[in-house]
């Protein structure tokens, strides 16, 4: 009789991976006969200390009244009737006050009735989160370098984050329907806020940089992989067509992935921030940040 430490071990063995998740690719890079361990490895519980540290880059930003916000744009086909002209401050504070991180209190039932029927149904959804930062200095990141470009190291933290496939800036694939003419953000200045842009078309970038419009970020989270009426796999034991193995899931984890998305862009952001500006401590950072506002307004 096998001893009881391995008869459990045997039973949390995974060899059906499921389609959608790292099991099967890990398994075979790195050569596990049991594909729990790129299961376990690969699992968005890693975001837990991204969050812990985009907590702390969001208290950096806020001391250079740079704020951050997120909400879900569009709810596994549901679309969210977004208000126009909504303030970053504004959609943080409706955002919060929503079970489903959505500004419209309106659609917040519908939102999760549907939610509710994924769930019976045994299948899973995803979404469109959009992240905001209002208050960015104007140029942090660079043109001189593809890799000194900040909507780039932006685009590939969203993309980093468990599920996410895809990643927008302002209209985002959008403009590539439009004539450049619809597209591209005037230019306006006044002596009270100095250089300022009479639409934010391109999400708050321009040559890789930030032209002080807030930045507008979108990621699409795809679908949970984990479904409770599973999609057919292989067992790489037998190579004979199983149903994928089933492992605790939610029908959604769009909210949650929202709180991620925005300490990620966070963290990108502050990052950046330390790195333009002197900032071995606070008020030496605060006043260089004022000092480059001041300028950037005069120029």
């Amino acid at each position: 009789v096998a001893p009881v430490e391995e008869k459990k071990k045997d039973l949390r063995k995974i060899t059906k991976p499921r389609p959608g998740h790292a099991d099967l690719v890990g398994g075979i890079k790195y050569r596990f006969d049991d594909l729990r361990n790129s299961l376990e490895r690969s699992s968005a519980r890693e975001t837990t200390m991204r969050v812990a540290v985009g907590a702390v880059a969001k208290r950096i930003l806020e001391e250079i009244d740079v704020e951050v916000a997120s909400h879900i744009v569009n709810f596994g086909g549901i679309e969210i009737a977004i208000p126009e002209n909504l303030t970053v401050s504004e959609i943080k504070e409706k955002a919060s006050k929503s079970e489903v991180s959505i500004v419209v209190p309106e659609q917040e039932e519908a939102v999760k009735a549907y939610i509710d029927q994924v769930k019976k149904d045994g299948d899973t959804i995803g979404g469109i989160v959009e992240t905001l930062v209002g208050g960015v200095p104007v140029g942090l990141g660079s043109y001189v370098q593809w890799d000194k470009k900040l909507d780039a190291k932006i685009a590939q933290g969203v993309v980093s984050i468990n599920a996410f496939k895809g990643v927008e800036f302002g209209l985002g694939f959008e403009a590539g329907r439009l004539k450049g003419s619809q597209v591209m953000d005037e230019i306006v200045w006044s002596e009270e806020a100095g250089y300022t842009r009479r639409t934010n078309n391109l999400g708050g970038f321009e040559g890789g940089m930030t032209n002080g419009e807030p930045i507008l970020v979108r990621g699409v989270m795809k679908p949970i992989p984990t479904l409770y009426k599973p999609l057919m796999s292989v067992d790489i034991e037998t190579h004979e067509p199983y149903k994928a193995t089933v492992e605790r899931s939610d029908p959604t984890a769009l909210p949650a992935a929202g709180v991620v998305m925005e300490a990620v862009v966070a963290t990108v952001l502050a990052t950046e921030v330390l790195e333009k500006f002197s900032s071995d401590n606070l008020e030496e950072l605060k006043e260089a940040v004022a000092k480059h506002r001041d300028f950037t307004k005069n120029f």
